[in-house]
């Protein structure tokens, strides 16, 4: 059994359920003004405060959902009750809850998708605060002069609801495991994921940044868990991160071209677009940009020439240990997406 280090065991989470309680408005006031020498002082009572919000917000700095993984419920503060003197009661304090860039949320009664949080500080509430009842001022009125009434704060929304996480990065790295994603994560980017030679390595998805200092831009890379056969239908690691690459505007389709273990890099390429289109069809419509790894092995080099005439496509080919190709793949990311980017603003 293969014996995986203990600091592999820290956990990304990006699936929680919560249950989200907005606060209470405070209740109406009934009260009449008492002073000497005013027998008549009239109704003073205040209105009830406005229950707090529940907020999500998406911060930039927020990782993962692993806030939430223990504490599932968060409430709101209730709004004060009005008191005399014409004094309201005071607003309950919102509770906001931080969640990372890509948040989807969903109502679990319905199944919706009610909200998916993409840009920094975006706010949403989920759940309004309940509204504070009048005071008994409020009905005055010439045929009651002295009225004894007073609304009742009503109850602030509440709910059950999924949290889900897609990163959002420009590029997302697909491969079988041992293809040298998290190699190549490790030399081009400031992300330093785990390297080893067993299976499954990378055990939770990856972010790391390109720095492209002479051009002052940077482009996010992300690296998810090596796929298998069939993953598409819940086999292995990399079938529950795919979601994670949805939302990149390229795919680097990364090929072992040593063909450890005597795998075909050809056959390993289809097999990954196959699986790639049992989990979303979209997933093929995407730019991908194919790189063969391990170059630097004695047999890459006719695995290469098979690989080309059995698919005519473009191979970047490099070697995460001798560096070779690494910078010209750099420069392909940088203009692969900044054409992507050039033509999704010529749409709008």
């Amino acid at each position: 059994m293969i014996q995986y280090p203990l600091h592999l065991a820290a956990m990304f989470v990006d699936e929680v359920d919560v249950t989200l309680i907005a606060g209470k408005g405070g209740d109406g006031c009934v009260s009449f003004r008492r002073e000497k020498f005013i027998p008549h002082g009239g109704p003073n009572g205040g209105d009830g405060g406005n229950g707090g919000h529940v907020i999500l917000c998406s911060d930039e700095n927020v990782g993962d959902l692993s806030a939430y993984r223990y504490a599932h419920t968060y409430k709101a503060k209730n709004g004060e009750p009005g008191r005399g003197s014409d004094q309201n009661g005071k607003t309950g304090q919102s509770r906001v809850l931080k969640v990372p860039m890509g948040t989807v949320v969903i109502d679990k009664s319905t199944g919706k998708r009610i909200k998916e949080l993409l840009e920094h500080e975006e706010e949403f509430i989920i759940c309004k605060g309940g509204s504070g009842g009048w005071g008994n001022t409020h009905f005055k009125s010439s045929v009651n002069q002295t009225p004894k009434r007073s609304n009742p704060g009503t109850e602030g929304e509440s709910g059950e609801f999924e949290l889900v996480l897609k990163i959002i990065a420009d590029i997302g790295l697909v491969g079988f495991p041992n293809a040298g994603k998290s190699s190549l994560t490790n030399e081009i980017t400031r992300a330093h994921p785990v390297v080893a030679d067993y299976p499954f390595t990378t055990l939770n998805p990856n972010i790391g940044v390109i720095d492209y200092s002479d051009d002052y831009k940077c482009l996010l890379l992300a690296d998810i868990p090596g796929l298998i056969q069939g993953a598409s239908e819940n086999r292995g690691l990399g079938h529950r991160f795919l979601r994670h690459i949805e939302r990149c505007k390229l795919l680097c389709i990364i090929i072992d071209m040593a063909g450890t273990d005597g795998r075909d890099p050809a056959d390993d390429y289809t097999a990954l677009l196959t699986e790639l289109e049992n989990y979303d069809p979209g997933f093929l419509d995407k730019p991908r940009l194919v790189v063969a790894n391990k170059m630097d092995e004695e047999a890459a080099s006719g695995n290469l020439d098979a690989f080309k005439k059995a698919h005519p496509v473009r191979v970047s080919p490099i070697s995460c240990l001798s560096n070779e190709g690494i910078p010209e793949l750099l420069e392909r990311f940088l203009l692969k997406v900044s054409g992507i980017q050039k033509e999704e603003q010529g749409t709008q």
